[in-house]
């Protein structure tokens, strides 16, 4: 955020390897102007994260990441206070810190604090694979640590800005072809119940504020020309406590990166927010 300035900007973006999507990531920085990226998928541990190319532009890096999957990192153009890694800093002393600590193996997330006074929330929720699998059931035991962890945090008191790839398409207007989609992964009823169970915690969906209809997708799959076709799900979002849905003004789907050479399967998702 630059002093005086009376918004503030905030993007969450699956990048799918920061590594191989760094070039796509510093330009997109350079021409957006957002005040916080939170990343998911870095795919690296945290000695090798590109570090210079952002510190060298002046970001602040806070990064949780391991070889080969998943990874959560905050850029900011500000510092940040309070940052945590995984559910079991927020969780310690609490009868689901054994089953945080478990699952906090896998980094998938951070959080931080960013004046004047937001707690930001970066996670990437499992995929799952299939209904009924194992990392079905991984993810829904995921889903109810991430509950518990919210609730701790809410206790503190802060507004709270919740962004990621949640792997579930909420509703039926988040899929490009709904129909016979009950039992799909990131879109059957139990899914769609357990987000909701969290979100009933009290926060609201920003892109729903502002547009209504089907057809804007953050996630394509790189087969069958999804993209080109258009034939996308929505899948990463933005949830605000109340404070902060009051306060947002706007909150786009960048498609554009999607359309570079070698793209993430994901693109930017932007919060804009009155200060």
């Amino acid at each position: 955020m630059v002093i005086g300035q009376d918004s503030m900007k905030i993007a969450t973006w699956n990048v799918n390897s920061i590594r191989s999507r760094l070039t796509h990531v510093l330009d997109w920085l350079e021409s957006s102007a957002v005040d916080v990226l939170c990343v998911q998928e870095t795919k690296v541990p945290d000695e090798v994260f590109p570090r210079s190319p952002f510190e060298e532009k002046g970001y602040h890096l806070y990064i949780s990441g391991q070889k080969s999957y998943n990874g959560v990192a905050l850029i900011s153009r500000l510092p940040l206070k309070n940052v945590t890694y995984g559910f079991s800093p927020v969780l310690g002393g609490t009868e689901a810190l054994e089953d945080a600590q478990q699952l906090d193996a896998q980094k998938r997330v951070i959080t931080g604090v960013i004046a004047p006074g937001i707690r930001l929330v970066n996670l990437y929720v499992p995929n799952g694979s299939s209904v009924g699998s194992e990392k079905y059931e991984y993810k829904l035991r995921w889903f109810g640590i991430l509950q518990q962890y919210l609730t701790q945090l809410k206790a503190e008191g802060q507004p709270i800005l919740m962004c990621g790839d949640f792997n579930i398409a909420l509703e039926d207007r988040d899929i490009c072809e709904p129909d016979n989609k009950g039992d799909h992964i990131m879109a059957s009823s139990v899914e769609r119940t357990v987000l909701q169970s969290v979100l009933d915690l009290g926060f609201a969906d920003a892109f729903r504020k502002f547009t209504e209809e089907t057809g804007h997708y953050s996630w394509w799959d790189y087969r069958a020309a999804s993209f080109r076709r258009n034939l996308g799900w929505r899948i990463d979002h933005h949830y605000l406590t109340p404070e902060l849905y009051e306060k947002a003004v706007s909150c786009v789907i960048d498609k554009e990166p999607r359309s570079l050479p070698q793209p993430s399967d994901h693109t930017p998702v932007i919060v804009e927010l009155a200060l």
